[in-house]
């Protein structure tokens, strides 16, 4: 993946891994469709505002929220994992664990903790374990789901592996 920088941070950061947690085509097609279904269960033949209105108003809601739940930004700079609004300094990072669907399922059911950060889209099959040692936190681990959970494990192990503290190496 090609480096870039990126705006939503004050300062200009390598980008090591970027993902977006998108929705599939299919959500978005059945999603329309149901507005679409309702408006027109609303409109039912009538004429005035009755006809326009629910497509209007539906539609446009409907999009924006398909749209907002596929927002969800993942990076992965020299130094910290970035997930949406949330943000997790890479000395902080003990295990990364790569996850299917059924590991995901197996970590998300009736034993996972309910102090862990989670990050789940359903329609997304893996995710990757971020296992932290911060005492001063007492969430025990991060869950982010991913299409490439293999890629993205590879790249905090790989940024966490080379933490930049802004000092010289050849300062000894």
């Amino acid at each position: 993946m090609a480096a870039s920088t990126d705006r939503d941070t004050p300062y200009r950061a390598e980008i090591a891994y970027r993902e977006r947690l998108r929705l599939p085509w299919w959500l978005w097609a059945s999603g329309l469709a149901l507005a679409a279904f309702l408006a027109a269960e609303i409109w039912l033949g009538t004429s005035g505002t009755r006809a326009w209105l629910p497509f209007s108003v539906l539609l446009p809601l409907t999009t924006a929220g398909l749209w907002w739940l596929g927002r969800v930004p993942i990076r992965v700079t020299a130094d910290e994992l970035q997930v949406d609004d949330a943000r997790l300094p890479l000395r902080f990072v003990a295990e990364v664990v790569a996850l299917d669907t059924d590991g995901r399922r197996e970590l998300l059911g009736v034993g996972a903790d309910p102090l862990a950060f989670v990050i789940q889209r359903p329609w997304i099959g893996g995710a990757v374990q971020i296992v932290l040692n911060d005492p001063a936190d007492p969430t025990p681990y991060w869950v982010i789901s991913s299409r490439e959970p293999v890629r993205l494990a590879a790249a905090i192990r790989r940024a966490g592996d080379h933490p930049q503290t802004g000092d010289n190496p050849a300062d000894g």
